[in-house]
C-alpha cells in the first residue's frame, strides 16, 4: 500500500469513533479505540518484520520468527487477522487476543489494554464489532505505510478529538498541546536528561519532550521518560502514546503520586532534571494527615489545606528536581499565587528563592472551561543574574480563535519563551521582580500585583484581570460562608452560652 497522508489518517481515525456513537457515551470511546489502535499497529508491524526478515534469510520462516526480529511478540492465535475472521462472540475473542498478546510480552505490555467490557453484548453487538474491526482493517498500519510520529500524532489528534467530544471528562488525559509545547519551550529539554510527570494523563508532555529534541536535531533516544498517572486507562493509553512515537525508553506506572510515589531511590524521591506538570485542581480528596508527617519530606513548606491540594503536588515536584540542574515548568490555576490560606508556603516558597518565572495565560484554553491559568517555573540552581529575583510575563492576550478552540499560535510561544530566556522586562508584558519586594506584598505572586494595567487611572481593566478579581472575592465569599455556617451550626447545636 501507498503512504498514508495525514488527512486520510485522521478521517480512518475519527470515522473508527464514529461507529461507535450511539451504543455509548463519547467518554467511553477511549476504553475500546485506543486498545484496537494499538492492537492493530503492533499485529501490521508485525507481519512488516517478519517479511523483512523472510526476504533477508532467503524464506527461512524459522528466521523470520525469531524474537530478535521483532519489537513485539505475537501469538498465532492472537493475530488481528483471527479476529477479522471471527464472525460471532467477537467481543470474547478480542478479550482473549489482548490478554494473550500481554502474556507473550511480559512486563512491557503487562496491562496495557485495559479491562474494557469486550463482552457487553448489549454495548458491543457482534455486528457492531464486525463493523468495527472490517473498517481499521481498511489500512494497513505498517511503519513504511505510516511512520512512528505520524501515527503518533494520529493518536494524539484522536485524544484532542475525544476530549472535544466528551466535555468534562477530558482533563483527567489531556492538556492543550499548544500550552504544553510552551512548557516545553520554556524548559529546553538536553539530551541524557531526565524528565518526570508526576500526573502524566495520556503522556503528552512527555511526548512533546521528545519532538522538541527531535525539531531540534538533537539525539533523543538517551533521554529518560518517567510517569505516574493514577487513572488505570489514563496511564495505559500514556504507555500505548509513547510506543506508538517509538519511543522505548519511559517508565509509565499507574497509582497515586501524593499517597504512594512509585519514583523512589535509597527511601528518597528520585530526583530529575526536568519535571512538567498540569496536577489535578483543589482536589478535595486526599490524606491530609498522612501529609503533615510526610516520609519523604515533602511538606518542607507547609502542609496545604483539606480543600486545596495544589502545594502539595506543588511540593512533591520541587522535592523532585535535581539539586544542580532541576527545572520544573507546572500548569496551575491562579489561586496559588494569592489565597491567603496558603500564604506562609508561599513566604517559604518565595524564600527559598525556588520560583524563577510566573507566566499568566489567556482564557478558554481548557476545552470546555473558561478557566484561566498560569505557568509556575522553578529552578533549583538559578543562574546568579536571576537569583533573588522572579519574572513576571502577562500573556493573556497571547491567545489565537478557531471557533470555539483557543490556543496559542506558534508567534506567541515563541514570544513568551523569548522574553522567559533573555530575563527582560518588556513594557506592560513582563516585569522582573525582587523577592523582597514580593515578600513586602504579603508573598503574593499574582501578575496583576505587578504588572499594571495600561491605564490604571481609569481603572480599565482587562477580561482576565476582571476574572482574577472574581476569583479573589468567590474565594473571600467562600471564607465568609463557611463562617456563617459555622456560627449557625454553632447557635443551633446550643454551643453557644447565652
Amino acid at each position: 500500500m501507498s503512504r498514508i497522508s495525514v488527512a486520510e489518517l485522521e478521517k480512518y481515525l475519527w470515522d473508527s469513533a464514529v461507529i461507535l456513537r450511539g451504543s455509548m457515551a463519547a467518554g467511553s470511546y477511549k476504553h475500546y479505540l485506543f486498545p484496537l489502535l494499538f492492537y492493530k499497529r503492533i499485529c501490521d508491524v508485525y507481519d512488516e518484520e517478519y517479511a523483512h526478515a523472510l526476504k533477508e534469510s532467503n524464506g527461512d520462516v524459522d528466521y523470520a520468527m525469531f524474537a530478535e526480529n521483532h519489537r513485539f511478540q505475537v501469538p498465532k492465535d492472537a493475530h488481528w487477522k483471527i479476529i477479522r475472521e471471527t464472525t460471532s462472540n467477537i467481543g470474547s475473542a478480542i478479550k482473549k487476543a489482548l490478554s494473550d498478546l500481554e502474556k507473550a510480552n511480559g512486563k512491557l505490555l503487562e496491562g496495557v489494554f485495559g479491562n474494557a467490557s469486550w463482552t457487553n453484548k448489549d454495548r458491543l453487538p457482534d455486528h457492531l464489532l464486525k463493523e468495527l474491526i472490517e473498517h481499521l482493517s481498511s489500512l494497513v498500519l505498517s511503519l513504511e505505510n505510516c511512520p512512528e510520529d505520524e501515527l503518533g500524532n494520529g493518536y494524539e489528534y484522536l485524544i484532542g478529538k475525544f476530549a472535544d467530544d466528551s466535555g468534562h471528562t477530558a482533563q483527567e488525559f489531556y492538556t492543550n498541546r499548544t500550552i504544553v509545547h510552551l512548557m516545553t519551550e520554556l524548559l529546553r529539554p538536553q539530551p541524557g536528561e531526565s524528565i518526570y510527570d508526576p500526573t502524566c494523563g495520556s503522556a503528552g508532555m512527555l511526548i512533546s519532550s521528545i519532538a522538541y529534541l527531535k525539531s531540534q536535531n538533537k539525539e533523543w533516544r538517551s533521554v529518560k521518560l518517567y510517569g505516574q498517572e493514577i487513572t488505570p486507562l489514563t496511564s495505559a493509553i500514556g504507555r500505548m502514546n509513547l510506543f506508538l512515537h517509538g519511543v522505548e525508553n519511559f517508565k509509565i506506572v499507574q497509582g497515586d503520586t501524593l499517597k504512594a510515589p512509585y519514583f523512589i531511590a535509597n527511601d528518597k524521591l528520585m530526583q530529575f532534571d526536568l519535571v512538567l506538570a498540569n496536577p489535578p485542581y483543589s482536589i478535595k480528596q486526599w490524606n491530609r494527615d498522612a501529609f503533615s508527617s510526610d516520609v519523604y519530606g515533602r511538606n518542607f513548606l507547609g502542609t496545604p489545606p483539606q480543600g486545596r491540594a495544589d502545594y502539595a503536588f506543588f511540593q512533591h515536584i520541587l522535592k523532585s528536581l535535581d539539586p544542580e540542574n532541576g527545572r520544573c515548568a507546572i500548569l496551575f490555576p491562579h489561586g496559588v499565587l494569592f489565597r491567603k490560606e496558603e500564604m506562609e508556603m508561599r513566604k517559604k516558597l518565595v524564600e527559598t528563592d525556588l520560583v524563577e518565572c510566573v507566566i499568566g495565560l489567556g482564557s478558554n484554553l481548557f476545552f470546555n472551561s473558561a478557566m484561566e491559568a498560569c505557568i509556575v517555573i522553578c529552578k533549583s540552581n538559578k543562574d546568579s543574574i536571576r537569583r533573588n529575583k522572579v519574572l513576571f510575563i502577562d500573556a493573556k492576550k497571547e491567545v489565537s480563535r478557531n471557533g470555539t478552540y483557543r490556543y496559542l499560535d506558534k508567534e506567541h510561544i515563541l514570544k513568551i519563551a523569548s522574553v522567559y530566556h533573555e530575563f527582560r522586562s518588556e513594557n506592560i508584558f513582563s516585569l522582573i521582580v525582587d523577592t523582597s519586594d514580593i515578600l513586602q506584598n504579603s508573598s503574593d505572586l499574582s501578575i496583576i500585583k505587578y504588572i499594571k494595567p495600561k491605564s490604571q487611572n481609569k481603572k480599565e481593566y482587562s477580561e482576565q484581570d476582571y476574572s482574577i478579581l472574581l476569583h479573589r472575592w468567590l474565594y473571600q465569599k467562600d471564607l465568609i460562608k463557611k463562617d456563617i455556617d459555622l456560627l449557625i451550626h454553632s447557635i443551633d447545636g446550643d454551643d453557644l452560652n447565652v
